[in-house]
């Protein structure tokens, strides 16, 4: 399974990007090498990420591979030719391009084929949604490398399925296949065609205010960090930023009038 064409061209972009109405596509495009993350894909990425932040007309962005694989992690190549303190900078930027995917305001969506492993999987777990192709592999195989996951894998997949399981895949360097990756919690769903599956859900959500959306996403993943009386005043406090916005009111007359309201993300 592939998404789109196979290129040689090494100065081809690294990370695509392209906006479907409200949605928004990353395409990590470095085929040849199973899109390995070396250094000036991150920082691409990173240019790409910002520029979706402040993006009002985009409702939900989802990241998918090209060529064979979704991303199989750090581009081993280069950093056989790194030093200690380029390699310590390849994993600070990793984990910040990672932590600034989980910080999207809008609803982030991983559509996975072929392999994720290492970086590559914990793109995906920095993501809201996973969806997978019956085919996909994926896990963090740090430790055959005798390293750990460096970019959020050891703290992001626990709180997914908890301690127990996550400390088993990670200290054996297991990879699953997408029904078991499904079956602990991983994905969000498994099918012949997880692309469609990703854009179903990103218009399901795209329906909704956005501005809501994005205080829902925030309230969720900052509550989470915390106490149940901490969360319900970050709650509160989401609620608040939305009394003001001109989508709340258009709400409430598109209901009186009985039509779709048309939400402008103001």
């Amino acid at each position: 399974m592939e998404y789109g064409e196979h290129q040689e061209n090494e100065r081809a972009d690294p990370v695509e990007l392209r906006t479907e109405g409200g949605m928004a596509v990353v395409a990590l495009n470095r085929p040849e090498a199973m899109n390995a993350l070396n250094y000036d894909t991150l920082l691409r990425l990173d240019e790409v990420l910002e520029d979706l932040r402040g993006r009002r007309d985009i409702r939900a962005v989802i990241f998918v591979g090209k060529g064979r694989a979704f991303c199989v992690g750090a581009d081993l190549k280069e950093r056989r030719t790194l030093d200690e303190w380029q390699v310590r900078r390849n994993v600070r930027k990793i984990r910040e391009v990672f932590t600034a995917v989980e910080h999207l305001p809008q609803p982030t969506i991983a559509v996975i084929h072929g392999y994720a492993f290492g970086g590559g999987f914990e793109l995906a777990l920095a993501c809201d949604f996973r969806f997978a192709a019956e085919d996909a592999v994926m896990g963090l195989t740090e430790t055959s490398l005798a390293i750990i996951p460096g970019a959020g894998g050891t703290q992001r997949l626990p709180r997914l399925i908890g301690p127990m399981r996550a400390k088993e895949l990670i200290f054996t360097a297991r990879r699953v296949r997408a029904r078991e990756a499904y079956d602990l919690g991983i994905l969000t769903g498994v099918g012949p065609d997880p692309m469609a599956d990703a854009r179903s859900l990103a218009e399901e959500i795209a329906e909704n205010g956005p501005l809501a959306v994005a205080q829902a996403k925030f309230a969720i993943d900052r509550g989470l960090d915390g106490s149940l009386a901490t969360g319900l005043e970050i709650e509160s406090a989401a609620y608040e930023v939305l009394i003001p916005t001109r989508d709340r009111v258009e709400a409430l007359e598109a209901f009186r009038e009985k039509r779709r309201p048309r939400f402008r993300g103001e």
